[in-house]
């Protein structure tokens, strides 16, 4: 039974606690408590709501759970275990050598070979969050800072901002390209952020799998170099779908790109990574911050006493990624599996009468529900949204949570589920479709 305390207004929190700027008053939010609230279930709650806003990789799963069945070792322990207790002991902050040795071999691996890692760069931490916050802190100061490009996922608002006190400030992109990067849309934000007297300490991108669900092209990550490189700035390529690429050929790390320019500038470029997508186990909070900066490793090991993972998880994962028989099955069949699942929502919406951005990367699309919107603006969208999570019983994500300038777009995760569930999804939109082409009314 909960203790009610009542609660004195005269009482304060601080600044950071009582700031909005974490973001949660958003659409994207307010998609999932609405899902927590009515949860689908296909035994005790057919009619609930279905959670296609959440980007989480679970088409796996089953090679995950193989692997553990025939490799105990790797989790269990006991007397007779070696390691036990010198895992069970305090760990260095620079993470056990052998997972960081099998990290970089993973992110080699699922980057086709055409990269290459060193161990000694690798600063692990609790998931990709706390990574990319850990170098907002290391990068820039309150009050500064980060271009990033929309779409943009919504929680980079919290994890970026809100602790921080830095600025984010949008590289606008549009449909007319398909939401790509230009020269153009980085100097105007660069030239917004000046207009502010606001100082840009760098830019995040998010490569692949932006909230498009593509990949960014390598032309275009040489000219996100340059300008960084050009307005003496650090760049943060967030490479956390990596491995979920349709095909390691269409995906290009930036570290390729340094490689081929023998490192030049290297310096001011960090990459995230973490095992959330790729291995689908966001549950187990691992991270990686790799830096091509002296400084920028050394501060980050410091910092990551506050994102430190536990030593069992990082004794499990180091056995599991060290073991190329099973990592090279598990990443060829993710991908066939995630393209497979992609080919099936861009048909089913197809049949529907919805059309997508084209993706290769990633556990999502893209689909453009403009022509429906009674007005073309943010309110339209909502309204819209606020039909389909409440009365279809679907929860995606409006572009407008995700800071997109073009009303009528939505983000609907696809592998967070299985394919009788997605079925049934792509059943329902089929059918709300079909009911406004019957009754050519607004039902908004």
């Amino acid at each position: 039974m909960s203790i009610e305390i009542e609660q004195p207004s005269c009482v304060e929190l601080s600044k950071v606690a009582v700031s909005e700027t974490h973001g949660e008053n958003s659409p994207y939010f307010a998609g999932w408590k609405a899902y927590d609230e009515d949860p689908y279930d296909e035994s005790n709650n057919p009619s609930g709501i279905i959670q296609m806003g959440l980007a989480e990789n679970q088409v796996s799963f089953d090679l995950l759970e193989e692997y553990l069945e025939q490799h105990s070792e790797a989790f269990i322990w006991g007397k007779r275990a070696p390691g036990f207790r010198e895992n069970a002991l305090f760990q260095d902050y620079h993470g056990l050598k052998s997972l960081r040795q099998a990290m970089t071999s993973f992110m080699e691996q699922i980057r086709g070979g055409r990269a290459k890692f060193d161990p000694d760069r690798v600063v692990l931490t609790a998931g990709a969050t706390a990574a990319n916050e850990l170098l907002t802190f290391i990068l820039a100061d309150p009050g500064d800072a980060l271009l990033v490009p929309t779409p943009y996922y919504p929680g980079f608002d919290r994890d970026l901002r809100w602790r921080t006190g830095v600025k984010i400030v949008p590289i606008h992109c549009d449909s007319s390209n398909s939401f790509q990067i230009t020269q153009q849309a980085m100097e105007a934000a660069y030239k917004e952020a000046e207009a502010m007297n606001t100082k840009v300490r760098g830019i995040l991108i998010t490569n692949p799998s932006n909230p498009l669900g593509a990949t960014i092209q390598r032309s275009v990550l040489e000219e996100i170099l340059d300008f960084a490189t050009h307005k003496n700035i650090h760049l943060i390529s967030d490479e956390i779908y990596s491995g979920s690429a349709f095909s390691s050929s269409e995906f290009t790390s930036i570290a390729e790109i340094l490689e081929s320019r023998q490192y030049k500038n290297s310096e001011r470029v960090h990459i995230v990574y973490s095992l959330s997508k790729d291995l689908g186990l966001p549950g187990f909070r691992v991270g990686t911050i790799y830096s091509y900066n002296d400084k920028v490793v050394a501060t980050a090991r410091r910092m990551s006493s506050f994102t430190l993972i536990s030593s069992q998880t990082q004794h499990l994962l180091a056995s599991m990624l060290s073991n190329k028989k099973f990592t090279e099955n598990y990443i060829k069949t993710n991908r066939e599996r995630l393209r497979k699942r992609h080919e099936m929502i861009i048909e089913g919406l197809k049949r529907a009468g919805i059309e997508c951005l084209k993706g290769n990367a990633g556990l999502f699309c893209w689909m453009n529900l403009s022509p429906l919107l009674e007005e073309q603006k943010r309110e339209g969208e909502l309204a819209l949204w606020d039909y389909i999570v409440n009365e279809v019983k679907l929860n995606i994500s409006p572009g407008s949570s995700c800071h997109c300038a073009e009303p009528g777009w939505f983000r609907v995760c696809f592998a967070n589920m299985s394919e009788q569930t997605l079925e049934i999804a792509l059943k329902r939109i089929q059918d709300f479709m079909q009911q406004r082409k019957r009754k050519k009314v607004d039902i908004f």
